[in-house]
This record gives C-alpha cells, structure tokens and sequence, in this order.
C-alpha cells in the first residue's frame, strides 16, 4: 500500500515538474551568454552584499548559471544552463564553455522558482573534472555555501576547507547556497553550435578557437572587470 502511493505521489510529481524544467531547458547559447552577463553586472554592482572580490581575484574557475528553476512537488528538482571559463596559465580568463546544471530533492516542497546562481572554483580539482565532462558538487569536489561582503574573512572553517563555494541570487536577494548533489556537465552541443563541431572543453579553455561571437566574448571581459581590482 505504502509503495503503491509513493509511486502514484512519483508519477504526480513528474506530471507537474516536467513541463516547468522543460520550458526552460533549451534557452539559445548566445541568450544564455547574455543572461550570464547580465548576473555578473547585477551582482557585482552591490559590493556590500556580492561575492568577495578576493574570492573573485583567486579563483580558477567561475560559472554562473542565470535562471536556474527549481521545481518540486514532494520530489524536487532543478535545471539551470550557463557558462564556466577557467583561469589560464597567463593569469587571464578563458573563452567559457556551456553547461548544465541539474539536481534532486525529496521532502515536502511545492511550486516552481527561479534563481540565479554563481560557483567559484577555489581548487585547480574540481577545474579538471568539469573539463572530463561532469562532476557532482560534494562528492567530487567539496562544495559550501559562498561568504558574502567586500572581503571573505567572514568564511567559517567550514567553508574556507571548500573547493568550490556556491551562491543564488532569488527575488532579487543574493546569499551563499548549499548545491551538494547538483551534477555539473559540459552542454557538447551548445559548445558545437557556438565553436564548431568536435571542440573539446580543453580546447576551448586553451583559446584553440576563433571567431568567438560578441556575446560569448563579453561574458569573459565582464569576467577580466571584475577580477582585476
């Protein structure tokens, strides 16, 4: 009897979480390069309540996935699309690869939200399992919710032993966020439609591309501003 109602509590909860994860699910590249833009300048310009901008300056990799929803309904879920560009050996950041972002919950949660959400990779580790096409936040790269303010002395121990911190940004309040779980991948077919056929991760990190569209390239310089200081 129990199994028979959590099956029916699942199907329920595919029926209503599908079409929300699926309205959002194939954003054009270009607008996703445009929407990481947009995260980026809406964020940093509140200094007192942004990511701290020495996190900012030491990282070795940043993504940042603009409208990530959240469903759920008993059984939760969430899918986001966004960019990740690496720091080079040069100092300078990279042209970004595309990426998903997807995830699970259970416990009782109902509705359908949208935030935006920034990672900082603090470890050259968690860089080299996204450039093998995925890795999962907390358990192959420890992951904590992000400090916030001009500088991060605020970090507790527990945060400052995290390879990657995490933030969101919803209803237009920004805070660190907890994302264990959450599987980041490589968007292969975003990268071909925006690279080229064939183009590997590495390649893209290692500037082995050209003719990289305006808005793809704005996402990095937004990235130099606000790394620089």
């Amino acid at each position: 009897m129990l199994k028979a109602s959590l099956r029916r509590w699942s199907l329920l909860a595919l029926v209503l979480l599908l079409p929300a994860m699926a309205a959002r699910a194939e954003d054009a590249p270009l607008d996703r390069a445009h929407n990481a833009v947009r995260v980026l300048n809406e964020i940093m310009q509140a200094p007192d309540k942004a990511i701290p901008q020495d996190l900012l300056r030491d990282a070795k990799a940043i993504a940042v996935i603009p409208d990530m929803v959240k469903a759920g309904f008993i059984f939760g879920g969430r899918r986001g699309e966004g960019l990740i560009s690496v720091k080079t050996r040069d100092g300078t950041w990279s042209n970004p690869s595309f990426i998903t972002m997807t995830g699970g919950s259970i416990g009782f949660q109902a509705g359908v939200s949208s935030t935006d959400v920034i990672l900082v990779f603090r470890t050259q580790r968690g860089v080299d399992s996204i450039v093998n096409g995925k890795f999962t936040l907390g358990a192959d790269a420890s992951a904590a919710a992000g400090p916030v303010g001009r500088t991060a002395t605020a970090a507790t121990d527990g945060q400052m032993k995290a390879e990657i911190y995490s933030y969101s940004r919803s209803r237009g309040l920004f805070a660190g966020v907890a994302l264990d779980g959450s599987v980041l991948r490589i968007d292969y077919d975003a990268n071909a439609a925006v690279y080229g056929a064939g183009i590997t991760p590495r390649r893209i990190f290692e500037g082995g591309v050209s003719n990289v569209p305006g808005p793809v390239v704005d996402f990095r310089d937004r990235l130099e501003e606000y790394t620089s200081h």
